[in-house]
């Protein structure tokens, strides 16, 4: 049925479980899956960088090192993981976003997905509506199916 999967992951033990569940659906259909961390746009500090102990920290190129080479070494761990299930092919990739769910739309599209397996993480209440759920904005906006793990 389905042939491409794209799951948005994170540091999360959901973002792990809807990785697994993609695999156990993949796996049957011989589809393959696309693992996409998001990463936050660099946002410079809001005080005089020379108060800061690490200003060096601090810079968008050292932003762009460390973000790139946590979201590598995610994708990897994650990767590992759902090779533990079994042969489903996998690829990794990562992209810098300031809205997610767009990043996340973006990347169904470019790599012609046709499903979203993804994770929600479960805020109810004013959390929900302070901090908005990237999941929900998917599912309002995919053209594509998608599969909400909780």
């Amino acid at each position: 049925m389905f042939k491409h999967i794209l799951v948005p992951v994170d540091d999360s033990p959901r973002a792990l479980k809807a990785a697994k569940a993609a695999a156990g659906l993949a796996k049957p259909m011989h589809a393959r899956l696309t693992l996409l961390h998001v990463i936050a746009p660099f946002e410079p500090p809001a005080y005089d960088i020379e108060v800061l102990p690490y200003p060096e920290i601090y810079s968008p190129s050292e932003y762009k090192k460390r973000t790139e080479r946590h979201a590598k070494a995610l994708l990897e761990r994650m990767t590992r993981a759902i090779a533990r299930i079994g042969r489903v092919r996998t690829a990794g990739t990562f992209m810098t976003s300031g809205d997610p769910w767009r990043a996340i739309i973006k990347a169904a599209r470019a790599k012609r997905c046709d499903a979203v397996v993804m994770a929600s993480h479960g805020r109810r209440g004013i959390a929900a509506v302070v901090l908005g759920s990237e999941t929900t904005k998917v599912l309002t906006h995919s053209k594509v199916p998608v599969l909400v793990v909780r």
